[in-house]
């Protein structure tokens, strides 16, 4: 809107115009009609007779600035017109432009397209995490969900075992679910290792009555969906991105896992929950670092992570710290020893030296290293000691606040008794009857360390862990499942030597 000012000649012959009357909204009248809806002149009125003399006449000088006012008011109307016209032409070109290009972007360059848009997701890992999402919660059965979690012996417990097709998680969740507790399983099968060992897995747990499923910790809307379904009494958190070498090419999936994963379950079970459950979550020995005060003590220092795997589960006890002092949540972390036994992970040096050992292939021993190897049967043992002596959570539902402080354990899970590598590599040798192709190498600084050795008096005096498999008997159960699984056939040198005596004769 704009004020047009008046010229100073219309106070003399013409009448004066009123204010409103001059707020002209120039872009919605034409030029001629503008000066049509001004006021017109009165026409002279005649001077009476006398015998003075009359007025010199500034008609003609009047009439002439008349018209030069017109005519300037004339170009101001249509040069605004002009311009409101050409900004609204230029507008709409840029947006046809930008849709244009957008259009062009997206067919030649879907994949930067889609990357651009996962980095301002909340889960970067996954753009179509929400689709997916959307079609699990869909696809679940609440039925079968309830089934399987629902406990059938008397003062059962309810329990969410995350990562239960993995090693550690199927071996608990069988035996949970053998001694009438409910087991509701939860894995992403991701491809870390062989995927077919895990569904293998998830095969013997739906024989046997526990049901998985397949999505992943920091899908937040599915963990709701489930503690809706199911009022859990415990959570068995085994998820996690596992393997110290593996930090070194792919960091970003133990940050992910460890620290954005349980942080994801954290939140769910705090807000969401209702009762909420106690938290049994495993940890690692890893988090000791470069310790080098033996046996390891929960009450040791833990600050010198020698790997991104160590920190990240460092870090989760700390995260575990927050939640049990913000929500009132119930918390046992248990620091795991090298464990190993059947339907154990293949990126395990006892798993891939009976493999190479038995495919002929060389081996790189670590000079001077020691292990506190752990049967897979003990830390069973261990962690349902911990789901049977957790005490409940403190926090209201919706996390608004708690009750009073809740329990917070740390526990480790170990044999006691460390062994050198290369005793382990003697009893493979004899369980197969033959020899590996031995390089001792020296440790790279990888994050491995030299020696791990537990100290579970704590968790003896807590829970009664006590364990009691050798490695050698250990070792000898691992041989038997390997063969049966992979349907190998090992046949010792003593045996070899004999069917060949017999052939010969």
């Amino acid at each position: 809107m704009r004020e047009l000012s008046t010229s100073p000649l219309s106070s003399s012959l013409y009448p004066p115009l009123n204010s409103h009357s001059l707020v002209v909204p120039l872009s919605l009248v034409s030029p001629t009609q503008f000066l049509s809806s001004l006021p017109l002149p009165s026409p002279p009125t005649m001077a009476p007779s006398f015998t003075s003399p009359s007025p010199p006449d500034n008609s003609k000088a009047a009439l002439k600035q008349l018209s030069s006012y017109n005519s300037h008011l004339l170009r101001r109307v249509s040069s605004h017109k002009l311009l409101s016209i050409s900004s609204t032409l230029l507008f709409r070109t840029a947006i046809l432009l930008t849709m244009t290009l957008v259009l062009l972007f997206t067919l030649h360059y879907p994949s930067l397209l889609s990357h651009s848009l996962s980095l301002s997701s909340p889960h970067p890992t996954n753009p179509h995490r929400s689709l997916l999402s959307s079609n699990r919660l869909q696809s679940l059965n609440p039925l079968e969900i309830r089934r399987s979690a629902t406990p059938t012996r008397t003062n059962g417990l309810s329990i969410l075992v995350t990562g239960a097709a993995g090693f550690v998680g199927t071996h608990c969740s069988l035996a949970l679910k053998a001694r009438g507790d409910g087991v509701l399983g939860l894995d992403n099968f991701n491809s870390y290792y062989d995927p077919s060992l895990k569904r293998a897995r998830q095969k013997l747990l739906h024989k046997n009555g526990v049901v998985i499923v397949e999505a992943d910790i920091n899908d937040s809307q599915l963990l709701i969906k489930l503690f809706q379904l199911v009022h859990f009494t415990h959570v068995l958190h085994l998820a996690a991105q596992a393997g110290v070498r593996y930090a070194m090419k792919s960091p970003q999936s133990y940050i992910q896992s460890n620290v954005a994963g349980f942080v994801s379950l954290l939140e769910v079970a705090a807000k969401n929950a209702d009762p909420q459950p106690a938290i049994v979550w495993a940890s690692s020995s890893s988090v000791y670092g470069l310790n080098k005060v033996s046996p390891f003590s929960e009450s040791h220092r833990t600050d010198q992570p020698a790997s991104l795997y160590a920190a990240t589960k460092k870090s989760g006890e700390e995260i575990a710290h927050v939640y049990n002092h913000i929500y009132g949540l119930s918390l046992t972390g248990l620091r795991f020893f090298t464990v190993y036994g059947p339907w154990g992970r293949p990126d395990m040096a006892y798993f891939s030296f009976v493999h190479d050992i038995i495919e002929g292939k060389p081996i790189n021993i670590f000079s001077n290293a020691k292990r506190d190897f752990t049967y897979i049967d003990d830390v069973v043992k261990g962690c349902i000691g911990a789901l049977d002596s957790a005490k409940p959570s403190t926090g209201l539902p919706g996390g608004s606040k708690k009750t009073g402080p809740a329990e917070l354990r740390v526990y480790n899970l170990g044999n006691t008794s460390p062994v050198p590598v290369t005793k382990m590599v003697s009893i493979i040798e004899s369980l197969l009857g033959k020899k590996a192709k031995k390089n001792v190498v020296e440790m790279p600084s990888n994050g491995d360390v030299p020696f791990t050795h537990a100290n579970v008096s704590l968790a003896k005096r807590d829970f009664g862990y006590h364990p009691t498999t050798d490695l050698g008997t250990g070792l000898k159960q691992f041989v038997k499942w390997y063969v049966d699984y992979y349907k190998l056939e090992v046949i010792s040198k003593k045996k070899e030597k004999a069917q060949e005596k017999v052939a010969s004769s």
